[in-house]
């Protein structure tokens, strides 16, 4: 069959019609599912060779470069092999990973040639790798199953049906130990039944393998585990590499000498250059010939990071002068020689361009934009609803002021020069209260989202614009409910104009300011790196906000040169339109004592809009004025976000 044909696999299933329940004869059937291969090739089929040679990294600042982290490293992955990639801290393991993988950071520049079966790396590498990182990030709202779930649509071929989605999930759940814990929360530390240390690094395994990659790289993944959950971590790695032909590169950091053995290949890295590049066995044989035997009962993992790295009364240079010499004799060696016979065979495929692995994976088609922005507003639907402190908090806050507002003002709303003062007192309570609190509670959302963000962006799920059209579209129920809550309750409590007009535009309003509110604060989340940072820009802003509101100071009266900054507050427009509505029509209010001097004499609703600078003609374009600015801090938001993503 030629390799470069789709290839279509019957398998032969019986799997649960409904994954939320539990293995039963009475609900198990068998069927037959085509599962095809939607690239032309399927590098994890037929096995790959990632090959690099003289391979420099380093760390830059703008175009000068300031630091070489890797110093010339050569070596070769080849498909069922598990590649223990060890040294001392600082000897540049996950930055050479990084490199190998495709995704150094930002500020970095790779030197060398890295090649797949004969190609170049490139973008294709999010495709065809996978890579578990040191860090367990997730939403800990969600469970074991809604994750995958969610995942396996960002990540799979659009092509792939459903049926075949929940089979690729049970069965990874199944190869990962994690059947039993499917519908567990993922959590956070405290919060009760979630996943454990161990279930957790199973989790990110079974994420990476949803598109079955060709190579895996696996970053410290049995930091912070136990001996038990670190041995059963490492035979995962071996089941994957035996029977689905993976390349598995994964750094180390102090394995037992059981776990030691486990491994296929060893690569000591020290200094940034590679000290040994071999069998396990090999590798203590070969220091052990020149002068650095391994004690009896000694693991050895530990010795020969020790011997590369400065040892207790040991000076730092005479340290640094060992780890050269051992790097010189490895280059001599018969064990370097090996591995340069398949760099160079890789090196000669790529130059007589024999073999073209982009082109052949071509034919992957992602997931649908719309599809993509549904999974994720679904995520983000799902973590508020299970946090009663992001959202049932924040309703029952509104309710609670609300019915206070509303007491506090019954009574006092009339057609009087006193129910003038007490109506636009409510109405600024409505535009203020829909504001500042929404306002700061997103500061922290980009700033706690970042992390995540980031590492899925680098993965390919998603572009910045999806992810934060999807949170914008998230948000919008509860930016909707909230002020309608919070509306219907103080409104009618306060007696304010008993019209369904004045009552429909008042919601409208104070909507489109609790919007506009969470818009700008999504910008300055977005614009800097901390909460306190944000905040330290946006209290001045507020000011600027609570003065050119209309209430403390007549707009009129402002020097041509701020004359500009009530366009910019939306609280102005707020009140504005809340206060047209109020005082349109109205021809009759009497004045309590016409000579008296300590309260104004308003005798119409114009005279009172004139009082604070408001027209009734403004009424429309206040509104749209809203939207314009709605559009326009989170178009900033975007803007900033994508910055940050750059850098």
């Amino acid at each position: 069959m030629d390799d470069k044909e789709a290839l279509t696999v019957s398998y032969s299933l019986s799997i649960n019609e409904d994954l939320s329940k539990s293995d039963d004869n009475s609900n198990v059937f068998s069927r037959s599912i085509s599962l095809r291969s939607y690239n032309k090739w399927s590098p994890a089929e037929h096995g790959v060779t990632l090959a690099w040679r003289d391979v420099s990294v380093y760390a830059t600042k703008g175009t000068k470069k300031i630091k070489r982290i890797i110093n010339g490293c050569s070596g070769a992955i080849t498909s069922g092999s598990l590649i223990a990639l060890m040294g001392s801290s600082g000897a540049g393991k996950s930055t050479l990973m990084s490199a190998l993988a495709y995704r150094s950071t930002p500020g970095t520049v790779v030197d060398g040639d890295i090649l797949v079966n004969g190609c170049q790396v490139g973008p294709f590498m999010r495709r065809m790798s996978g890579f578990v990182h040191q860090d367990d990030i997730f939403f800990g709202s969600l469970t074991v199953i809604e994750h995958l779930t969610i995942m396996a649509h960002l990540k799979l071929d659009r092509r792939v049906k459903s049926d075949e989605i929940a089979y690729t999930i049970r069965d990874l759940l199944e190869r990962t130990g994690l059947t039993s814990c499917m519908h567990t929360k993922i959590g956070e530390d405290g919060e009760g039944k979630v996943l454990s240390g161990g279930e957790k690094k199973r989790l990110s395994f079974a994420t990476e393998l949803l598109t079955h990659p060709a190579i895996l790289f696996c970053d410290e993944p049995t930091t912070g585990l136990d001996s038990y959950n670190a041995q059963k971590i490492v035979e995962t790695l071996q089941d994957l590499a035996e029977r689905r032909n993976t390349a598995i590169l994964c750094t180390i950091h102090q394995p037992s000498s059981q776990l030691f053995a486990m491994f296929d290949q060893v690569l000591l890295l020290t200094e940034g250059r590679v000290a040994f590049f071999g069998d396990p066995t090999d590798a203590i044989e070969f220091f052990a010939e020149n002068g650095y035997k391994c004690p009896v009962n000694y693991n050895p993992a530990d010795y020969l990071i020790g011997v590369l790295s400065t040892e207790y009364g040991q000076s730092e240079r005479s340290a640094q002068r060992t780890s050269s010499r051992i790097c010189d004799l490895f280059a001599v060696s018969e064990a370097a020689h090996q591995r340069d016979l398949l760099v160079n065979l890789e090196i000669h495929m790529h130059e007589s361009g024999v073999y073209q692995i982009e082109d052949e994976m071509s034919n992957f088609k992602p997931p649908l934009a719309l599809t993509t922005i549904y999974w994720l507003v679904w995520r983000f639907f799902v973590t508020t609803i299970r946090d009663p402190t992001i959202q049932n908090l924040r309703i029952l806050q509104k309710i609670g002021i609300a019915l206070m507002a509303g007491l506090c003002y019954g009574g006092t709303i009339d057609l009087s020069q006193t129910g003038v003062q007490a109506i636009q007192g409510i109405l600024f309570l409505f535009v203020s209260e829909n504001t500042f609190s929404p306002m700061y509670s997103v500061l922290a959302f980009f700033p706690q989202m970042f992390p995540i963000f980031l590492r899925e962006i680098k993965s390919g799920l998603y572009t910045t614009d999806q992810f934060y059209i999807a949170n914008v579209i998230a948000m919008l129920p509860g930016l909707i409910v909230e002020p309608l809550i919070f509306i219907m309750i103080a409104y009618w409590l306060a007696a304010l104009r008993p019209t369904l007009f004045a009552f429909v535009i008042t919601i409208i309003s104070s909507a489109l300011v609790m919007n506009v509110s969470c818009a700008c604060g999504m910008f300055f989340s977005a614009a800097f790196n901390s909460v306190p940072m944000a905040m330290a820009y946006l209290v001045p802003f507020d000011y600027i906000l609570m003065i050119t509101s209309g209430v403390f100071i007549r707009l009129e009266t402002l020097t041509p040169l701020l004359s500009f900054l009530p366009y910019f507050s939306w609280l102005m427009y707020g009140n504005e339109a809340m206060s047209i509505v109020q005082w349109e029509d109205v021809n009759n209010i009497p004045c309590i004592d016409s000579n008296s001097t300590d309260i104004p004499c308003f005798k119409t609703g114009d005279e009172v809009l004139e009082h604070y600078s408001f027209k009734s003609s403004h009424l429309f374009m206040d509104i749209f004025s809203m939207c314009l600015l709605y559009i326009g801090f989170h178009t900033l938001g975007y803007i900033f976000l994508q910055r940050r993503t750059r850098k």
